[in-house]
Parts: structure tokens; sequence; C-alpha cells
């Protein structure tokens, strides 16, 4: 009697549970893609950081000599410098390229939306390996760039052939998309009070220092924004290095990311490859803290 008694009870505390936490359910297939295809990975790619897995030949060794070559290696260390080299060239140019554009579109001209869909659309396009292929083109020895400058009576350089050329390409690539910031200062600016412009007019202020005064300081949360997320995606670029300069000439443009997927999937040294974008991940991760912390000192937060 007693056993047949709790039933009710127990089916009723079950309903009450389960209606308690209908949400639950609902977040189940966000849960497991999340384990199975972000936190498995990222624990698998510490686990093997630590041993020189090998696709063919499978763990033969554990212990931090993949970090240690990483820092001792010649070819890691080059492309290390040339990873902060591309970011410190492009994170800053796109962003005052962005503004500027963005500062621009914020007038009332004519086709105004047209112009701002105009420069928009590079961000789209850009990261696809159609355009890396097209800028490839555009850039080689007898391609638009070059056939342009002699037009002019410039005998345009081999611009994918020459260390000194290489690196400015894929850069120029990457500050070509700056669609996505530009919307965001664009909104930015959107929300900027038009009484502190007429205020500062009637006070005598210039264009110029107006700018500087009132719009730069009231969109710092949106550089902030902006600068954190453009780090990241800078130390992660694959596309423009892989299919325009194939890492060439001699190693100039060979990222921290191509060389992950020359370490996994042509070397097949999937160790050596997890614990090199373990490093990666740290110095997005440390360059991300010291922005944070810096933002006390220059992101203006209005009340």
């Amino acid at each position: 009697m007693s056993a047949t008694a709790t039933k009710p009870v127990t089916r009723s505390a079950f309903k009450k549970w389960c209606d308690a936490n209908t949400g639950l359910f609902f977040l189940i297939p966000w849960i497991l893609g999340f384990l199975i295809f972000k936190a498995y990975p990222f624990a698998s790619s510490l686990y093997y950081s630590f041993t020189d897995m090998n696709f063919f030949n499978g763990i033969h060794e554990y212990g931090i000599m993949n970090y240690v070559e990483i820092f001792t290696n010649r070819k890691t260390l080059t492309a290390l410098s040339t990873t902060f080299k591309y970011a410190f060239i492009t994170v800053p140019l796109k962003l005052v390229f962005a503004l500027f554009i963005a500062y621009i579109l914020n007038f009332k001209i004519k086709f105004v939306n047209l112009f701002r869909t105009v420069y928009y659309i590079p961000s789209i396009l850009g990261g696809s390996v159609a355009i890396a292929v097209l800028w490839r083109a555009m850039f080689r020895d007898d391609g638009v760039i070059n056939t342009l400058l002699s037009y002019i009576g410039v005998d345009g350089p081999n611009w994918l052939a020459d260390r000194n050329w290489a690196l400015f390409v894929i850069c120029l690539l990457r500050v070509w998309q700056f669609g996505s910031a530009m919307v965001l200062f664009l909104a930015a600016l959107k929300g900027v009070s038009v009484d502190l412009y007429e205020a500062a007019t009637i006070d005598g202020a210039s264009k110029v220092r107006q700018f500087f005064s009132i719009t730069v300081p009231m969109i710092t949360p949106v550089i902030f924004y902006n600068l954190v997320t453009q780090i990241a995606q800078a130390f992660q670029e694959f596309n423009g290095p892989y299919i325009i300069t194939q890492g060439g000439p001699r190693n100039s443009t060979t990222l921290v990311a191509l060389l992950v997927y020359n370490y996994a999937f042509q070397s097949n040294e999937m160790g050596m490859a997890c614990a090199l974008a373990w490093v990666m991940f740290v110095i997005v991760m440390i360059l991300t803290i010291i922005a944070f912390a810096s933002q006390k000192h220059w992101v203006y937060y209005a009340d």
C-alpha cells in the first residue's frame, strides 16, 4: 500500500520538476553542441599540445618539447614576429579608416545609403576564397595594379615575390575589409547628442576640435569593442596568406594560423600544431586583458 501510494507523489514531483525546468530541455541541443564541438576539442588540443601526436605514428612522447621548440625554432619565432607586425599594422589602419569613412557617411549627403552599402560590401566578400584569388591576380607581375602603374610610367614591383611588398599586399586586403567596423562606428556616431555639437559651436570650437573633444570620447566604447575584436581576428588570419602568397616569399607572410595549418595537415605534427594554437590563444588573451585593463584610462561610459 505504501509503495502504491508514493507513485502519484513521485510522478507529481517529477512533473513539477519538468515544468520548472522546461527551458533546460530547449538548451540541451546547444549544450550537446558545445560539449561535442567546442569543449571536447578545446580540452583535446591542450592534451595533444604536450605530446608528439602524429596522424600516422600516434603518440610516443609526452612533455613540453613542443613549447620549447616554439620559442627556440627560428621558423616559429619568425611566424610570431610576422603575426605581431601584421596585427599592429592592420588593426590601427582598419580602425582609423573605418572611423573616417563612418564620419563622412554620417553627414546628410546625396545617395548616402548607396555609399554605405558599397563600403560595407568588402566586409561581406573580403573573407572569401574568391576575393583572395582576385587579389592575387591583381597584384601579380602582369596584374591590374602593375598595368595601371605602367600607364603613368611607373615600373611596378614584383608584389608577391618581394619580401618588402608581400606582407603589404596581405595587410592591404585586411584593411580593405573595414565595413563591419564602419557600421558599428556609424551607429555610435548616430548616438552622439546633437546638443553637444551645438554647445561647442556656440563656444567657437572648430570641427576638428569637436571631433577630438566630443565625437571620439563619446564613441570610445565602440572603439574599444572594435579594437578587441579586430585584434582577435588579425591573429587568426589565414585565407590571405594561404591563398595569395602561400606564406612566401621565404616565409615573409607566414602567420601563426597558416603555420598551425602547415604543421597539422602538411607535416602531420598535430601535437606541435596544438601547442602553437595554444600559444596564439594565450597571446590574444594577454592582449585582451591589457586592453580591458587600459580602458579605465581612455574609455568613457556615459551615465
